[in-house]
């Protein structure tokens, strides 16, 4: 079978949707791109189920059928790119590389998970088994607000796809990935003058810093656990000892034990200078993915299904999370990375490799046609 065939109606959609522009914030924004995924999934007869939210774009559900044992497929509208990006970064097509904002990350996933279904149907191929779309407006600030969302539609559901770009150039699947938390630590000092009362002050600066020090040493390679301060502010003027400091950080972990031996020593973090006061707020927000023995079973059971269609695939991983982090820990088969293969993304440089899409339809068809 020829899928090449179905490049331009692919591309077609992936345009209108890179030009439709749907940062997380905009709510509005994130709407008119919903409505326009609405609109394709029921021109293929999806029952389309919308929920409300108040502060990102409303949910979007598409259903082919009903019941348990179905596959679920996993996909994000929203974008970190502003209304008004397209202007200097137009989508554009050159040689094997499509560019534009949101085209890696990942509007060009969901091109293929709609295009799919469309062949499947035009070849009538289509399973019986269920197939659910759910298609998330706030990835990129958390899935705080879906996150529930998505662990309900997982249950009972015999395998999810979760349609992220794949991060490497050799186009390997997400078999990994690693858990997100983040940390707030403010700092109450006391505010003087620096020159005529500089004893009466406590510097929140100087006692934030003894505790950037102490998180940073958190760090373990081996267990690839990384703390990283990313974000720090504090004081008024240079002539004043600063009565406040706060700063924000991130933490990567690839096992649980290693969130809670993180947590545990940040929010028991002490003041080194007399009289400070430390605050702390340590939350996990995606737990890690493993590489366990459901995920290489369910790997092998793709491969097996893509071998079949004269396709290879790779299995790797990622230090960054996404909504499969979710879906792993409820002990559901899942496979994430199944969008196109490209580089930048969250950049002015962010493109696909244009055939890519065919390939990730091709073994999307196959996934769902035969799992």
């Amino acid at each position: 079978m020829d899928f090449a065939v179905y490049k331009p109606a692919m591309m077609s959609l992936l345009k209108k949707m890179v030009e439709t522009e749907s940062p997380t914030y905009d709510k509005a924004a994130v709407n008119r791109l919903g409505a326009m995924v609405a609109r394709e999934a029921s021109k293929l007869g999806a029952a389309i189920e919308i929920v409300p939210k108040n502060d990102v774009g409303d949910q979007i559900i598409a259903r082919w059928g009903s019941g348990p044992g179905g596959i679920f497929l996993i996909g994000h509208i929203d974008t970190v790119f502003p209304v008004g990006t397209l202007e200097g970064m137009p989508f554009y097509e050159k040689d094997d590389k499509t560019y534009g904002p949101g085209v890696l990350d990942m509007k060009a996933g969901v091109a293929v998970m709609l295009q799919s279904i469309s062949v499947l149907q035009e070849t009538g191929k289509m399973p019986k088994r269920p197939i659910t779309m759910f298609f998330n407006t706030d990835e990129e600030m958390g899935s705080y607000l879906s996150r529930d969302i998505v662990k309900e539609l997982a249950i009972d559901t015999a395998l999810a796809l979760v349609f992220e770009p794949s991060e490497n150039l050799d186009g390997s699947l997400h078999t990994w990935r690693k858990g997100t938390g983040k940390f707030h630590i403010r700092v109450q000092g006391r505010a003087a003058h620096s020159g005529g009362a500089h004893r009466k002050g406590l510097n929140a600066i100087e006692e934030l810093s003894h505790q950037i020090v102490k998180v940073q040493q958190l760090t373990n390679y081996e267990k690839g656990t990384t703390i990283n301060i990313g974000s720090i502010q504090g004081g008024r003027a240079i002539n004043i000892v600063p009565a406040f400091a706060e700063a924000d950080g991130d933490i990567r972990i690839m096992r649980i034990d290693e969130y809670q031996r993180v947590e545990t020593a940040i929010n028991n973090l002490q003041p080194v200078l007399k009289d400070a006061v430390i605050t702390i707020e340590c939350i996990l927000n995606r737990p890690p993915m493993p590489f366990d023995a459901l995920m290489e079973e369910t790997f092998d059971k793709a491969a097996t299904i893509a071998a079949a269609e004269g396709m290879h695939i790779i299995a790797g991983g990622s230090g960054s999370a996404s909504d499969a982090n979710f879906v792993a820990d409820m002990g559901i088969p899942v496979l994430d990375g199944m969008g196109a293969v490209g580089e930048g993304f969250h950049s002015e440089t962010e493109y696909i490799l244009t055939s890519s899409m065919i390939e990730r339809m091709r073994l999307t068809t196959a996934l769902l046609r035969d799992w």
